[in-house]
């Protein structure tokens, strides 16, 4: 069965044999899944970067500062010019408050977009006209990733492969690379089984690898529910790609 967290210490387990990766969790929902995984992480001696989303910052302290303690990063996972609407001054100004308040719980050196596949606006379009490192931000894993040597491997969709499903979770410029290359996976227990293959085109790349906590969870009602409300989404992010070709 796969998305459980048994799952996910036999794919930590196979990323600590391999070597070279760097581990990222977009915490879009249920900090407190977040919490789970880093404590498992921790456990086995690996460290990973936690992007946490505004909303969870007054409610969910507690849980951050949890999680940093452990020995893990923190990120602001921003989506500003969603909840501006598009205006870039005032998502500069709404991406810099809320990074001051995330730096009265933890420091903060670095920050990732949030998807919101929903929206119109992507964020990270706002550093084409502002500085994001000139606010102490040393690393933005979409644009500060060398991905002609790094290969980017994300949960996104409740797969391996859900760059097919995903509005902005991809890296479009390399996707059809690594396709040919054999760098294409769908489940967990197919990635654990070429991260364990000395021979697979895998164990020679670079892996940067984003995992949604709120995804992995033990079998029950909750699993059950995480399982048909993807289901739904994905379908969803179906329409919307489509769409975006046409026009």
């Amino acid at each position: 069965m796969d998305f459980t967290l048994n799952q996910y210490r036999a794919l930590l387990k196979a990323l600590k044999q391999h070597g070279n990766y760097h581990i990222r969790h977009d915490v879009d929902a249920r900090p407190s899944y977040a919490l789970r995984m880093a404590q498992i992480e921790a456990g086995m001696g690996m460290q990973a970067i936690y992007y946490f989303r505004a909303i969870h910052f007054k409610s969910h302290a507690a849980t951050i500062k949890a999680v940093a303690a452990l020995g893990h990063t923190v990120g602001y996972h921003y989506e500003c010019l969603t909840t501006t609407r598009g205006d870039e001054e005032a998502a500069y100004n709404d991406f810099r408050n809320n990074l001051a308040l995330l730096r009265e719980i933890v420091p903060v050196r670095t920050a990732c977009a949030h998807g919101s596949p929903r929206s119109y606006w992507n964020s990270q379009d706002m550093w084409s006209k502002y500085d994001l490192h000139a606010l102490g931000i040393d690393y933005e894993p979409m644009l500060d990733t060398d991905f002609s040597r790094t290969l980017y491997l994300t949960d996104t969709g409740r797969r391996w492969d859900g760059f097919k499903v995903s509005v902005r979770d991809k890296v479009p410029q390399y996707q059809s690379q690594w396709e040919k290359e054999g760098l294409v996976f769908h489940s967990t227990p197919e990635l654990i089984c070429a991260l364990a293959d000395p021979q697979h085109p895998l164990r020679r790349k670079e892996l940067l690898v984003n995992v949604h906590p709120q995804r992995w969870m033990p079998w029950g009602f909750s699993y059950m529910t995480e399982l048909l409300l993807q289901w739904i989404k994905n379908v969803f992010k179906r329409i919307l790609i489509s769409r975006s070709h046409v026009f």
